[in-house]
């Protein structure tokens, strides 16, 4: 596929995130490209050491610092950028107001002085799969882009998910207002070194032990490059304004097979499989027993969060190919292998 790019080599593009664990491979990704002009956005010097890629000699990489709450810090790493890719997010904050506040408010500024600066060409948000709900669909349901998503996040008990649904509206509406291109990336669960948790949808550890609630589900998961590579290329091909795109890797495993798989090249340890209809029921009641008390028992678990992560889905990435000349550069194999091995290593020096 010939991709035709809506900016020259030098323009500058601006990346948010720039040192967390998407944004430092999304900086290589965009060298690999041959975008020559990236400004770095990061919250503080504490963050993750950018200096690699100063090997790239024909390159001019930007590091500034700032927090997006701040209007004037927004105006200014802003300023002259002809492409936003908007990675930094509001990752474990467990308030609602803060979640808002650190993924919704702070992109607001970002565009605003974005749309101010008169040189941008495209802001590309990068979302989340767990927006999606899967609660009207039948069992194994599609997941793509055309896909319901959740219309009352705050009842799902998640400030993450809650605040992607409202950066998402918030992106897409104040786009059209500003005349703005935008475009909008929604990645499954991105592992790879960097991130060795497992994903939620694999199962859970509330009580001291691990409830295995994935079963015979595919697992949505994009290797940490492969994603990288997607907002990349979301930032810079034509003919995509508007657009919204799913990332997905090919040949996805199972719940079960990449427990299994975790169990031999990582660590064993005792897993406890609940079916579906059983755990199903236990969100159930525990949505109803929290609802009784009067959120005296946190709603962790209710239907939507269910709906949303263990009931059956598939999952779709032909769009994303189709249309951004997208493909994945590690395989699952291989991408799982690098995995597990960073896993060995944070265990080792547990």
């Amino acid at each position: 596929m010939t991709r035709q790019f809506i900016l020259e080599k030098h323009d500058r593009i601006l990346v948010t995130g720039a040192a967390g664990f998407i944004g430092r491979r999304v900086v290589q990704s965009l060298l690999s490209l041959g975008f020559r002009n990236i400004r770095c956005l990061r919250r503080s010097v504490a963050e993750i050491d950018l200096e690699l890629f100063s090997e790239v000699s024909d390159a001019r990489i930007e590091t500034v610092y700032g927090n997006l709450l701040a209007k004037e810090d927004c105006s200014r790493v802003a300023e002259g950028v002809a492409v936003v890719l908007h990675l930094a997010a509001a990752r474990g904050e467990k308030s609602f107001p803060d979640a808002f506040l650190n993924s919704v408010v702070s992109t607001r500024n970002l565009l605003d002085a974005s749309a101010q600066s008169g040189t941008l060409k495209r802001f590309v948000n990068v979302s989340s799969f767990s927006v999606y709900t899967n609660r009207n669909n039948r069992t194994p349901g599609l997941i793509d882009e055309l896909s319901e998503v959740e219309t009352r996040a705050e009842l799902r008990g998640d400030a993450y998910s809650f605040a992607k649904l409202k950066q998402d509206e918030l992106v897409a509406n104040e786009c059209k207002r500003l005349g703005i291109s935008y475009v909008i990336v929604r990645p499954g669960h991105v592992y790879g070194p960097g991130n060795e948790a497992i994903s939620a949808r694999v199962g859970i550890s509330p009580f001291g032990f691990f409830m295995h609630l994935g079963g015979a589900n595919r697992l949505p998961l994009t290797y940490v490059d492969n994603c990288a590579d997607a907002v990349a290329l979301a930032g810079v091909v034509g003919g995509i304004d508007g657009e919204l795109f799913n990332v997905v890797d090919d040949d996805l495993p199972t719940s079960r097979e990449f427990l299994r798989l975790y169990k031999r090249n990582v660590k064993r340890f005792r897993s406890i499989y609940v079916p579906h209809a059983f755990s199903y029921l236990f969100c159930y009641l525990w949505e109803r027993y929290s609802k009784w008390s009067n959120g005296q028992l946190p709603p962790a678990f209710n239907t939507r969060r269910w709906y949303s992560f263990w009931k059956k889905a598939r999952y779709s990435n032909t769009k994303i190919k189709r249309q951004l000349g997208w493909n994945p550069q590690v395989n699952t194999q291989a991408g799982l292998d690098q995995y597990f091995e960073a896993c060995r290593r944070r265990v080792a020096h547990a």
